[in-house]
């Protein structure tokens, strides 16, 4: 059996897809499954039971002979999220105790991070387990996800495996039900079909154009190759980093996703909302070397070839991974 938790949810779901086409079928499928929209991700994939996050462990401590590794993706992920108990209680407490089973239990484990740790990359954005205890997240979910990889690093006991990615800003199918935290394609994909146009955050950092300011974009299909590797691979434990390797502006992504559309730009700027200004991230690249050096050696989707792999065979006809 092979766990994934926040299963029904956007990189959880596809990765059970991907598990699914390499042969393994017998998944166990955590998540709250309280929302019919992200339900709609597991349609047509081979699970063998869905366990409702609250009655998991339970569940494990009865089930854990059968075990044969552990991806734990579920996560409260709002990045405008402020209540700071429940972030402990999901993100911290809840992860805490997936690695004390699994240590318990001698089963593998591959969590969620995020690049949201590195807040605005003062120290850079290297894997580097010295930085970690340094870093400043700039919101409440990147201070949780922060926490426990500082925990994490703590631990003398350790499951028999383990790896932390920090995620990058991943974006492809499966993230119709994310709302205002899907990626900026998705949205852009929706209102360029709706208006003809898109509105982009105005910079308010005067060291970047308005539409220059650069993240690391990485296709979901890239980030399931990557826990799949893992899978398999089961030794270097430590903490990595998971995007493409290259910062891209805005106006590039707005601008291939246009010409996926097939439609050409029109684009326009509008202020960053206030509530989240003070806490916006310029700029983020991923360094990929350390995953590289133990053998990931597979190249990542190029931004505009991922982008046009998702609008024509995702979004175009709302299919899913």
């Amino acid at each position: 059996m092979i766990i994934v938790t926040g299963a029904a949810g956007f990189i959880g779901s596809c990765l059970i897809s991907k598990l699914n086409q390499e042969g393994f079928n017998n998944i166990i499928a955590v998540d709250k499954f309280d929302t019919p929209a992200k339900n709609k991700n597991l349609k047509g994939k081979k699970i063998t039971e869905q366990v409702e996050r609250g009655s998991f462990f339970h569940w494990l401590d009865q089930n854990h002979k059968q075990v044969e590794f552990v991806f734990h993706l579920g996560a409260r992920t709002d990045t405008t999220e402020f209540d700071m108990e429940l972030l402990n209680e999901l993100n911290l407490n809840y992860s805490k105790q997936m690695w004390n089973k699994c240590i318990e239990y001698q089963i593998p484990l591959v969590y969620a991070s995020s690049a949201a740790t590195y807040g605005g990359g003062e120290h850079g954005y290297n894997d580097d387990h010295s930085v970690i205890e340094n870093l400043a997240p700039l919101n409440p979910y990147g201070i949780s996800k922060n926490e426990f990889d500082k925990w994490v690093l703590k631990q003398e006991q350790q499951p028999l495996f383990w790896a932390g990615l920090k995620f990058f800003n991943v974006y492809g199918p499966n993230e119709y039900h994310k709302g205002r935290m899907a990626s900026v394609i998705f949205h852009a994909f929706n209102q360029i079909g709706n208006t003809g146009q898109m509105k982009l955050f105005r910079s308010h950092n005067p060291d970047f154009k308005d539409g220059g300011q650069m993240r690391d974009f990485v296709y979901v299909k890239d980030v399931v190759e990557v826990c799949y590797f893992l899978m398999h691979h089961r030794k270097d434990s430590a903490i990595y980093n998971l995007g493409s390797g290259e910062a891209r502006t805005f106006l590039d992504l707005v601008n291939a996703t246009f010409k996926a559309m097939d439609k050409e730009p029109v684009v326009s700027f509008i202020d960053t909302p206030a509530d989240i200004r003070d806490k916006y991230q310029y700029y983020t690249q991923a360094n990929m070397d350390k995953l590289k050096a133990i053998g990931f050696t597979r190249p990542f989707t190029p931004l505009e070839e991922g982008i046009d792999d998702y609008v024509k065979n995702y979004l175009q006809n709302d299919n899913y991974c």
